[in-house]
């Protein structure tokens, strides 16, 4: 009697969360805010001047990016060094989702490349506050 052969990968639900688009006005509003707060509180703590001697790479610029109804807040890294792959990259730390009703998701992101969401349904401020003040965005 032949031998029955294991059930191949059952279908199962994404786990992905769908989450609801953000209209003009919302994002219009957080964009505002969140430019306002990266020129007068992230640009002045992480952008520095270029080292005399630039051996490793350093802080040149914060950005926002919105992919979606997602904004991401980016550092901007020039790459000195004549074996330099690129001359800069960026790397984001912090992301904003909307969740509807004018309020956002906040999460940071990990050493691994993973998002880590902290915080639910807050304010564009509450968003800013924490992103200011809690340690987990302060690489």
């Amino acid at each position: 009697m032949a031998k029955k052969r294991p059930k191949q990968g059952a279908w199962l639900p994404s786990s992905r969360i769908s989450h609801p688009a953000a209209d003009a006005a919302v994002k219009a509003q957080a964009d505002a805010k969140a430019r306002k707060f990266v020129e007068e509180v992230l640009k002045p703590r992480f952008v520095e001047p270029p080292p005399e001697e630039p051996r490793f790479n350093y802080v040149t610029d914060v950005a926002l990016k919105w992919h979606g109804s997602t904004l991401f807040f980016v550092k901007v890294y020039a790459c000195p060094g004549p074996n330099a792959l690129a001359p800069s990259f960026e790397d984001r730390f912090a992301r904003m989702t909307h969740a509807g009703g004018g309020r956002f998701d906040l999460s940071f992101v990990r050493h691994t490349g993973q998002w880590v969401e902290l915080y639910q349904g807050q304010t564009v401020e509450e968003c800013l506050e924490s992103i200011e003040n809690d340690p987990w965005f302060q690489a």
